[in-house]
């Protein structure tokens, strides 16, 4: 037996993308258009209240359609200098326009319909015409639910996801309306206002899961449980990197964003720590489709407080100028490396091999250095090595 799995996920890169969602969208408009004026002028000839308010459900579809199709089309606007991270946010805050506007319809049929429960006396009686309606809504609002949500799903759209469970809560509201309509035509005369209310509820609830999941969004919370650690276990499988102290994530729309802070061998070169983020970024990128970008912050220890003894530290400019005092007696380095390690600064220096040439005071160099280190507290250790390029390669 076959299940929606079975269709491939549509890639969120595929040009054909933006195409399927503005079909489905005005698919979904033209069956809004055609339900709002058959379930409001049957409802108005037929005097059920229910199917008015399941009439003015449909006409809240057709201003959330259109809502979806300005957000489709401006979402996937590329990232410019004003938002760098796209217009994908636009789908966000399309459902949370979303949500307000079912909560707000939803509050108003309540309202109309417990009016009119307080006047059942005056209330005429509903005719036959209005079950017919609401049977053929019921009909076309589940099947619009089916496609939009089999669309949504190829596509991991939350607006179309959630527009499309917008159609099955229209479905919902027409059963319980036809319900309403049929104890209303056996005698009991409330049954029609009282679907009503509960069609009001019912779109109340769903604005509200809506607007609140929209909410979450814009207020970045993070991925799962499940999808953070996913997204932690492939960072540490990463050759290169030895820890991982801060992992932060946020959703945008269909996609989502990683911050991670990994730790490498404090003595490898800058290269090869660059190299090793880039490593961590594609990894990610490729074991979850569903993450757009990476930032991975490379660091030798552990900076929990985001070193904020380090930041006080002197730079290699104000360094070097302090220690020329002390270097005076050495030839000019060729490289001096620094590691900021522990709270404290180690220094290597490599001399010209030439410089050996007076091995004896080279060594009494040496030995002056180490007497007058003791000076310099913020410096562990200082190396001192000799060599040259033995095979120099020439550029092309």
């Amino acid at each position: 037996m076959g299940s929606r799995n079975d269709t491939p996920e549509i890639s969120f890169d595929d040009p054909g993308r933006h195409g399927m969602a503005q079909r489905v969208t005005w698919i979904s408009v033209v069956v809004n258009i055609f339900l709002t004026g058959a379930q409001v002028v049957a409802g108005i000839m037929a005097h059920s209240q229910g199917l008015i308010a399941d009439g003015l459900h449909s006409l809240s579809d057709l201003v959330c359609d259109f809502l979806v199709l300005f957000a489709a089309h401006h979402s996937k606007d590329p990232a410019d200098e004003r938002h760098p991270y796209g217009h994908a946010r636009i789908e966000t805050a399309a459902s949370f326009a979303l949500g307000a506007i079912l909560a707000v319809t939803g509050a108003g049929i309540i309202w109309g319909a417990g009016v009119k429960l307080q006047n059942l006396d005056n209330l005429p009686p509903v005719q036959q015409l209005a079950l017919w309606t609401a049977i053929l809504a019921l009909v076309a609002k589940e099947s619009l639910f089916r496609y939009m949500l089999h669309v949504g799903e190829r596509l991991r759209s939350p607006m179309l996801i959630a527009n499309a469970w917008h159609a099955r809560s229209d479905a919902a509201s027409s059963l319980v309306v036809a319900l309403g309509i049929v104890g209303n035509l056996i005698g009991y005369n409330f049954a029609d206002s009282v679907a009503a209310v509960i069609v009001g509820f019912m779109i109340v609830r769903m604005g509200v899961v809506f607007a609140w999941d929209a909410v979450l969004e814009l207020i970045d919370t993070g991925l799962s449980v499940e999808e953070v650690d996913s997204i932690r276990q492939v960072i540490i499988d990463t050759p290169g990197v030895r820890n991982l102290h801060e992992l932060r994530t946020r959703r945008m729309a269909h996609r989502s964003l990683v911050d991670a802070h990994v730790c490498v061998d404090a003595r490898i070169s800058v290269s090869e720590g660059h190299r090793i983020a880039e490593m961590t970024r594609k990894r990610i990128l490729d074991s979850h489709p569903s993450v757009s970008d990476v930032l991975v912050h490379v660091d030798v220890e552990d900076d929990l407080d985001h070193d904020s003894q380090l930041q006080s530290m002197p730079d290699r400019s104000e360094l070097m100028t302090e220690l020329a005092p002390l270097l005076s007696d050495l030839p000019e380095p060729r490289r001096v490396i620094l590691h900021y390690l522990n709270g404290r600064i180690e220094a290597e220096l490599l001399l010209p091999r030439q410089s050996l040439g007076d091995l004896t005071a080279v060594n009494k160099a040496e030995r002056e250095i180490a007497r007058q280190l003791a000076e310099y507290p913020l410096i562990s250790s200082l190396s001192i090595n000799y060599g040259r390029q033995i095979f120099p390669v020439k550029g092309h």
